[in-house]
């Protein structure tokens, strides 16, 4: 059986949560290797859920709403769970709609971590219109993981005023066996 090797979103992740570790809660929309892997280094986690959310980077308007029943409990947890911390910090592209609607209800800052370049080849234009809309509306930060990203969030109409670049920068060696 081949080792768990986690993606550069989950490293960063990692990286962030080992910094903040006494303060953190990582809540996952789906459990797996990645909990594991944050159990090893001590980070609280929390699995919102064990079943599939069907949403993905070239979801159509139907299917999207299709899906947003599946978040409402999502968010439900996060709002409770958020009232405990200082912030909700969204990692992925589907965190954002949660974090940010939990975020209004438990009136915790958003922090939204833009790992992917916001354009049609990567995402359908609702989804892509629901990335920008969420950090625009709800986002205290947006953190571009490079400055690609950040014109790109421009470019859908993000707000530029909202965003720094924050570079991924791990330490290759300590997820890799040599």
């Amino acid at each position: 059986m081949e080792e768990y090797q986690p993606l550069g979103a989950q490293l960063w992740l990692l990286d962030i949560a080992q910094l903040f570790k006494i303060r953190v809660i990582a809540c996952l929309l789906a459990d797996g290797s990645f909990r594991k892997l944050l159990e090893q280094h001590q980070i609280t986690v929390k699995v919102l859920t064990h079943q599939t959310i069907q949403v993905c980077k070239d979801s159509n308007l139907p299917q999207g709403l299709g899906s947003l029943a599946q978040l409402v409990p999502f968010i439900y947890q996060v709002t409770q769970l958020s009232r405990e911390y200082d912030l909700i910090y969204a990692n992925t592209q589907k965190a954002p709609v949660v974090g940010a609607i939990a975020s209004v209800f438990s009136r915790r800052p958003l922090i939204y971590h833009l790992h992917d370049i916001v354009s049609l080849e990567h995402f359908s234009e609702v989804n892509r219109q629901l990335i920008v809309t969420m950090a625009n509306c709800f986002a205290s930060l947006v953190i571009a993981n490079s400055k690609a990203s950040q014109k790109a969030f421009a470019e859908a109409k993000g707000r530029v005023d909202l965003t720094e670049v924050g570079y991924n920068g791990f330490a290759p060696g300590s997820y890799i066996n040599h």
